[in-house]
């Protein structure tokens, strides 16, 4: 089957598995190798293992396991940040006590989370083949602790863009009068760090926000529970109809498109099932495409730290609808491929530092406020 990967540019990346299991990584070493662009450059049944392979070889990324014998992998993940900060993509199993380790280990330093591989039907195998591979590639290019660099340009073919979910159409403009002011974010590699980093930085009465973290399913709840715990608006992971209003942030829930609808002056969340659209679901070209047509100028829309392209063409669309746009810069990202796409379009109206987001979306919502008077 042709899984439409991007061209190798460069040597392959080097991926180390790190995982008890050994029809895990019987099943993770398969899928990295159909990726022309990486290799791997061993596998471990546990951290001592891994960490005698490293001493012989780093990777360029690390695919590790959270419950392993000997050493879990969570306290691998604070050793090796602490000594020898590598990029790691914590592979944990749909469960509620696996969604409170990710989080834990997005807080330790690792820059993404996988599900272990669905190989059960073709579908899901392709699926999970394509998932993983695009985590790697960006987690190789990622450098925790070190000076940010870019990922070389790919161009991604055959892929589906947001007329797969949501067809364009003319903007709906906002009624005269109306107190909705939208921000809307993006972000994917290193986002869920980034984006904690914005929104403790945010007052209790912030700008109505929505937001598309790629990550997967179930994991969004406890992502967006413990943003809830440590930051002053309200945050929940989004359903299905929920009010979109001031001081309260909602996160897409993984595996699920999310976008914005409009209901007179208000707004509130749909979520919907389809195919992914930029190779994700939930996509931010999807939630960004639906703010352009339906805020219009009342929105913000930020692209942040991400491997690929989505929202890149979603934000060149809010920017010709009147959004304000923002895209992260090379400095502060950890991967600066999707703000990068998005620069590149033409789409983003001001490039700024992550420390600043926090202050761009509160002026805006400052602004919003006096033309609504």
């Amino acid at each position: 089957m042709s899984l439409d990967f991007p061209p190798v540019v460069g040597r392959k990346k080097r991926i180390l598995i790190v995982d008890d299991s050994a029809a895990v990584r019987q099943a993770l070493s398969a899928i990295i190798a159909s990726d022309p662009a990486l290799e791997v450059m061993g596998v471990a049944p546990d951290p001592y293992a891994a960490a005698k392979r490293i001493r012989d070889e780093v990777p360029d990324a690390i695919i590790l396991d959270i419950e392993m014998p000997k050493m879990d992998g969570l306290t691998f993940l604070r050793k090796l940040m602490s000594q020898r900060p590598i990029p790691v993509v914590i592979c944990s199993t749909l469960t509620e006590d696996g969604s409170s380790a990710m989080v834990a280990a997005l807080e330790a330093g690792a820059v993404d989370v996988i599900t272990k591989p669905r190989v059960d039907t073709a579908q899901a195998l392709r699926e999970a083949t394509v998932h993983i591979c695009d985590v790697a590639r960006a987690a190789a290019h990622a450098r925790p602790g070190r000076a940010r660099v870019a990922p070389p340009a790919v161009k991604i073919e055959k892929k589906l863009t947001a007329d797969a979910v949501l067809p364009a159409r003319p903007l709906r403009r906002a009624p005269p009068g109306t107190s909705a002011s939208i921000v809307c974010i993006g972000a994917s590699t290193g986002g869920t760090e980034a984006l904690r980093e914005v929104l403790m930085g945010l007052p209790r009465d912030c700008p109505a926000t929505v937001i598309v973290q790629h990550m997967p399913e179930k994991f969004t709840a406890a992502f967006s529970s413990r943003l809830n715990s440590l930051c002053a608006p309200d945050i929940k992971e989004a359903a299905n109809g929920d009010a979109v209003i001031a001081g309260r942030v909602l996160i897409a829930p993984g595996n699920r498109h999310m976008m914005l609808e409009r209901v007179g002056a208000s707004y509130r969340i749909a979520i919907k099932d389809g195919p992914r659209v930029s190779r994700h679901r939930p996509s931010v070209d999807v939630l960004f495409r639906s703010a352009a047509q339906n805020a219009g100028p009342a929105a913000l829309g930020i692209l942040m730290t991400g491997m690929g392209d989505d929202g890149a063409q979603g934000l060149l669309e809010m920017r010709g609808a009147g959004a304000e746009t923002i895209a992260q810069d090379e400095a502060s990202c950890v991967v600066f491929g999707m703000p990068k796409a998005a620069i590149d379009l033409g789409a983003a109206s001001k490039v700024v530092s992550l420390h600043r987001i926090a202050r761009e979306v509160t002026e805006f919502g400052a602004r919003a406020g006096l033309k609504q008077k």
